[in-house]
């Protein structure tokens, strides 16, 4: 009989997701990293704060009942109090990296953020020519007096500027007996068309000045006759997690539409200021903003440092920057063969971003244009600005191919790129369907239905990330290419429930959520478990970006209980506590924070020696498991199997970029024990890809092939 589990069994959600944060700061931090590589997480850094204010925070604020309790025992409010405390120690952190380490050495390598105050003549020339010729003639400042506080957009970066007030004939009181502030103020908006980053000419290297800066040295230009006392940077964050009462639009499309517009009205959640600003400028923004204390940052430097992104990409700093890592080809596809003969040669595994992303759009490009492609049904969640797959699909419909595409409009943050999608399409001839009322459909799968001189043949790609082959670059992912019968009959199964809005058919494969998928999922730990008490060798490997699930985690502690070994990569949030005595003690916990995006989910159970691989689109979270719609893919291809298996153990022996977790849920990294060689588990994997490939095109060379004859030659 298993042991009760203790009510102290879960971790924070939140607090949990701050130290996946840290670990990206600390690569930031990491003097063995490349300057620029270091400058490019703290931006990433930067980027993960804003959506986690503008998400979770948001969410907290918003909760109707403040004294709930989340699986850790927390109340709303504490959760709010421990969770903004530490985003105040975070910000800290994160800026004395910029200014202590990281701005010095980036001047020293010749990356200079000027400052007009000390800068030389030819280069405050510039700077003035630049801002009277293109940056004053956009700018407009309004003034606040005797007005509405302005609707200041979310994640805009405005200035804040201080005036002393005119003398006014027509008042005779003095001042202080009415308590009138001798200031007046104004907001200038910085907007979206002017770039954060205005270069300035230097003999060597590159030398720029922040918008910010430049606008606030020449401040007074927008106030003549006036005396500007203070100029203060400051940026709003607002409430995004704005949801759709999809009971109250008729209509999805403009629905969408008016979730954009709230959140530009929604509740500001946080209030960035420079530190220099005075109390009378933070208590006009905060009164104004109606934002308590806990929601004020001070930052001690250039508020958003997303624009660190820019310095990534520039030219001549090729050494700041980790060598190049191309993606290569993957053994047995020839780039001259159709790939629908690939295919039907056997599964193909891609494992991303070590093997490029390009057999996939190659499979819809081909498609959009063969003969004998009939029908092309399709999930898009998110895609590229330029999307060749979007092109292939709108070149599909126009050529008379039935093209069926899922468009999720509820795609955090990419919603007006998929209306945009969905209508240009929708023009094209391509059938959009807008997903399911109350679900995200999260799925990623393209189904291809081809006449074949033996029949129809399904062309089937799934997936763990999106359509997307910039991204695909740049995160790591799975791909399976097949023509599996069996998963072809349950994917369009699958695909028609969803366009039809009806009761997905009993699948033999694919487990499908919010409907069979979290049922799969626990039978097959309870497999394990059960297997485990019987004395046989229970074993289970899963990679996820989150784990958060109580019920899953329960399954999970309960099979440790009974003696199964569980190893967890979970790149983010982790929710489950390892190593505790009588309760986890054969689960180890790693997360990957390294150059690309650990984004796959791949999940391994033993089975008895029988061993069963899978990938997945959704993580084990209760939004995915039952708010969303998922697929769970076996992996049933042996050599595929062992491929995904393979990749699976090679996280559990990174000891370079992985962090392993504590049962209290900190974070330590990981370092080369005794004899121990370095291990980097992506290095590795890349590696792996370059001498696969190397020998199947030796292999190439040494094989004897014949000329065939072309179709029409006699």
């Amino acid at each position: 009989m298993q042991a009760e589990l203790p009510e102290n069994r879960f971790l924070n959600r939140e607090l949990s997701w701050l130290q996946f944060n840290q670990r990206v700061l600390d690569q930031a931090a990491d003097e063995s990293l490349p300057l620029l590589e270091r400058a490019k997480f703290l931006a990433i850094c930067s980027s993960n704060l804003d959506e986690f204010m503008m998400v979770r925070i948001g969410g907290l604020m918003l909760h109707q009942n403040s004294m709930a309790r989340d699986p850790a025992g927390l109340t709303v409010a504490e959760q709010l109090q421990d969770v903004l405390a530490m985003c105040q120690i975070f910000v800290q952190r994160q800026y004395e990296l910029l200014n202590q380490t990281l701005q010095r050495q980036l001047s020293a390598a010749g990356i200079l953020r000027m400052d007009l105050n000390d800068c030389s003549d030819l280069q405050l020339e510039a700077a003035e020519a630049r801002f009277r010729d293109e940056i004053s003639a956009v700018l407009s400042p309004q003034a606040l007096s005797n007005r509405p506080f302005p609707l200041l957009g979310g994640l805009g970066m405005y200035l804040c500027v201080r005036l002393r007030r005119e003398d006014d004939p027509q008042q005779q009181a003095d001042v202080d007996a009415v308590a009138e502030s001798p200031w007046q103020f104004a907001v200038i908006p910085l907007g979206k068309s002017l770039p954060r980053m205005i270069p300035l000419p230097c003999e060597q290297g590159h030398a720029y000045i922040l918008l910010e800066d430049l606008v606030s040295h020449f401040v007074d230009d927008f106030f003549p006759g006036r005396e500007v006392i203070e100029c203060v940077p400051f940026r709003v964050t607002r409430n995004a997690d704005v949801a759709l009462r999809e009971d109250e639009a008729a209509d999805l499309l403009s629905g969408m539409t008016e979730v954009l517009e709230s959140r530009r009205v929604s509740r500001a959640v946080r209030l960035e200021y420079g530190s220099d600003a005075s109390d009378a400028v933070v208590s006009l923004l905060s009164e104004s903003l109606q934002t308590s204390n806990q929601n004020l940052f001070s930052i001690p430097g250039p508020i958003d440092l997303t624009h660190l992104f820019s310095l990534h990409s520039l030219e001549g700093f090729d050494a700041l920057r980790d060598e190049a890592w191309p993606g290569q080809s993957t053994p047995g596809i020839d780039p001259g063969e159709s790939i629908f003969e690939t295919i039907a040669g056997g599964d193909i595994l891609l494992v991303h971003p070590y093997e490029r992303f390009d057999p996939v759009v190659r499979l819809i490009e081909e498609a959009a244009d063969d003969e004998g492609v009939l029908a092309i049904k399709q999930i898009l969640y998110r895609t590229s600005r330029n999307s060749p797959i979007v092109a292939a699909l709108k070149r599909a419909a126009e050529q008379g191919k039935y093209v069926s595409v899922i468009v999720e409009l509820k795609a955090r943050f990419d919603e007006q790129r998929n209306i945009d999608w969905a209508r240009e399409m929708e023009q094209a001839g391509v059938q959009v369907i807008y997903g399911i009322r109350g679900l995200k459909t999260h799925a990623k799968v393209c189904i291809i239905v081809r006449r074949e001189s033996q029949g129809l043949m399904r062309y089937l790609h799934f997936g763990t990330g999106n359509y997307n082959e910039v991204t695909a670059k740049l995160y790591s992912d799975v791909s399976l290419l097949t023509c599996d019968g069996v998963l072809g009959a349950d994917a369009t199964a699958f695909f028609n429930a969803v366009t039809g809005a009806s009761q997905p058919q009993q699948m033999q494969e694919l487990a499908v959520a919010p409907t069979t998928l979290r049922k799969r999922i626990l039978a097959l730990i309870n497999a394990e478990t059960q297997r485990s008490l019987q004395g046989q060798r229970g074993e289970i490997i899963a990679k996820l970006n989150s784990l958060v699930d109580t019920e899953v985690i329960d399954a999970l502690y309960r099979a440790s209980q009974a003696g199964v070994k569980i190893r967890l990569n979970i790149r983010g949030t982790c929710c489950l506590k390892p190593g505790v005595k009588g309760l986890s003690e054969s689960i180890e916990v790693v997360s990957i924070v390294d150059r690309f995006l650990e984004h796959a989910r791949i999940i391994y159970f033993a089975h008895g020696g029988a061993d069963q691989v899978f990938i997945s689109s959704a993580d084990w979270m209760p939004r995915n498991l039952d708010r969303r719609v998922e697929l769970l893919v076996p992996v049933n291809d042996s050599a595929c199997r062992n491929k995904l298996l393979d990749t699976l153990r090679v996280y559990h022996r990174d000891n370079q970029n992985a962090w392993r977790m504590s049962p209290d849920g900190r974070y330590v990294r990981a370092t080369p024990g005794k004899n121990e060689n370095p291990i980097r588990a992506q290095r590795l994997l890349y590696d792996r890809a370059i001498e696969a490939m190397k020998t199947d095109q030796q292999s190439s060379r040494t094989a004897f092939q014949t000329h065939r004859a072309r179709r029409g030659d006699a």
